[in-house]
């Protein structure tokens, strides 16, 4: 196994990773390679790629992928080479304190659930090792495609959670800042829960174009009175919850503005400063308003729930795959993702001859 190399896409430095070759990993106790046959890129490798979130020299980039177990090593039960499995972007050992208090994401300390293209190497190779393979390996049901299933792993999980984190209920008004593709999930999320009316918000028509066919109920393109839009149209009384997707301190403040008191602003943008509180919108720290953060849940029970849902048809993410390249392409991949050309929402990276 240490004489087989594969092609991985690695961070060198600031702007600077690439296609190289890199020996195909062996499995340690409780590991698992899995053959890569499909990834993405996801926003956070384009924080990773500029220098906006620090990783190591010489690490492959990723963590959204679907693929085929290659080899299993020692400890791991339940599995055979060849079985097709997804498994998602947070790999929790499921038995630390935070995992088994319920904080899967942040298995072994803050943060620590996320691994795979963060301090381990990540998906966008031919071959990856799944660490705590025996919690985090979904077998895939022979009815989904690898397109149906590969957005289960990170951005459906995350915007999904945001509206379960936000506590939605069924005849709530939601409102929720970004249609990007988490934003998206996030209002597919809110529909599921039972949203009576979920406003959305984006600078993107064709964002809200698709947001409107996720459930979205009331379109608004982002502008200077935005928030004050959504409290008229709720008769002056706010949102039951408000889901900030972006990661901006405009979004937050309008997201918070809009919250009802007593009401929820979920927020899972990515922060790259400080943020700063209007004490107006907060009530001067008296309404009742509740601020929770989410980082994505992981573990292959998170898994087997979303494929349920694709199984059943409740839910169809193949629309945000909007652009396809091979591996060998990816440059150009992260090119058009980063610079949001051609509206794209997700692009889908096809490892290996199958691509």
């Amino acid at each position: 196994m240490t004489n087989m190399t594969m092609k991985a896409n690695v961070f060198r430095a600031n702007g600077v990773f690439g296609v190289e070759e890199k020996p195909v990993p062996s499995p340690g106790f409780g590991e698992a390679i899995v053959r890569v046959s499909l990834t993405t890129i996801c926003g956070t490798d384009i924080h990773i790629v500029k220098g906006e979130y620090p990783v190591r020299n010489g690490l492959t980039i990723g963590h959204e992928a679907v693929g085929v177990i290659h080899e299993l090593g020692e400890g791991v039960f339940g599995y055979e080479p060849g079985q097709r499995v997804l498994f998602g972007a947070i790999t929790p050992c499921g038995q630390c304190e935070p995992c088994l208090g319920g904080f899967r994401s942040q298995c072994g300390g803050p943060l620590g659930g996320w691994r795979l293209g963060n301090t381990l190497d990540g998906t966008q190779a031919e071959y990856v090792r799944v660490p705590f393979a025996q919690a985090n390996m979904a077998l895939i049901p022979e009815s989904l495609t690898d397109e149906q299933v590969i957005l289960l792993a990170d951005i459906a999980s995350t915007g999904f959670s945001a509206a379960e984190s936000g506590h939605v209920g069924i005849g709530d008004n939601v409102a929720i800042f970004g249609q990007g593709p988490i934003g998206l999930c996030a209002t597919l999320g809110a529909r599921l829960m039972g949203a009576a009316r979920i406003f959305v918000v984006d600078r993107n028509p064709f964002r809200l174009e698709v947001a409107h066919r996720f459930g979205a109920t009331d379109t608004i393109l982002a502008g200077d009175d935005t928030a004050s839009a959504i409290v008229e149209a709720t008769g002056g009384r706010g949102v039951d919850v408000a889901i900030e997707a972006i990661g901006l301190q405009e979004t937050f403040t309008n997201a918070l503005a809009v919250v009802k008191p007593g009401g929820v602003l979920s927020s899972v943008g990515v922060y790259g400063h400080s943020l700063n509180l209007d004490m107006a919108a907060l009530g001067a720290g008296l309404a009742d308003k509740t601020i929770v953060t989410t980082l994505c849940p992981g573990g292959k029970e998170r898994m087997m729930r979303l494929m349920r849902l694709v199984e059943t048809k409740r839910i169809d993410l193949t629309p945000l795959l909007t652009h396809h390249f091979k591996l060998d392409q990816i440059a150009a991949a992260y090119d058009l993702f980063s610079e949001q050309r051609d509206n794209v929402l997700k692009v889908a990276i096809h490892v290996g001859t199958d691509g």
